[in-house]
């Protein structure tokens, strides 16, 4: 037990000394399941995602469409608000910037913002600029296999940090909502379910921008 302490120390000591590890955040190798609400139950025959709001036209896909759109793998840090960090996380999905920038989806030159809708009604907001980075991710898999039911089956929205820190703005995890089911692209900002709940609209774990107010 003792020898798994202080290995976690270790670790995290050198996660800081990397600029790796924000403030306020301590390291885990488990992977801690949190989201509000049940776990939907999800018949892929009936799954759609639909893009609409600030675009050229709605776009809808079904599960077998999605899943033909460009793939991408990618390694990423990740920052939960509850303060845990995990490190060097395996992910695999569709980079939503990528299919802006290949003409799948066509925005309207208003769009700013991107709300994701989620199972029950669920949504959190974000800068269109965050999205479109490379750390952003409509995430299928994690760790070379399919997700998991309580960590967003089938489709989530990712938020991570690359090892190196050369990236844009980072964002803790909930600005990824689990269970994603579309993305309303608008010019104004929309607060989600967290934000309106009193959690900080732009969420930076590099500033812990935990809540909006003092609690």
């Amino acid at each position: 037990m003792l020898k798994r302490v202080f290995g976690r120390r270790e670790q995290e000591e050198t996660m800081e000394l990397q600029q790796r590890l924000p403030p306020g955040q301590s390291l885990t190798e488990k992977f801690p399941v949190l989201h509000y609400g049940p776990i939907p139950r999800v018949d892929l025959s009936a799954w759609t995602l639909r893009i609409f709001g600030a675009v050229d036209e709605e776009v809808v896909w079904n599960w077998t469409e999605f899943n033909q759109l460009p793939r991408t793998k990618i390694a990423m840090d990740l920052h939960c608000v509850t303060r845990w960090s995990k490190f060097d996380t395996n992910w695999e999905g569709v980079s939503l910037g990528q299919l802006i920038h290949n003409g799948f989806i066509k925005l309207k030159p208003e769009a700013s913002y991107v709300v994701q809708h989620c199972e029950y009604g669920y949504t959190t907001n974000t800068p269109l600029a965050l999205v479109l980075q490379d750390n952003f991710l409509l995430a299928t898999h994690y760790d070379g296999k399919p997700l998991t039911p309580e960590h967003g089956y089938p489709l989530r929205g990712l938020i991570g940090t690359f090892a190196d820190r050369s990236e844009p703005k980072s964002a803790y995890l909930w600005k990824g909502g689990k269970w994603l089911r579309a993305l309303e692209f608008r010019a104004d900002d929309q607060l989600g379910f967290w934000e309106e709940a009193g959690y900080h609209n732009e969420a930076d774990p590099w500033k812990e921008q935990r809540f909006a107010r003092d609690w």
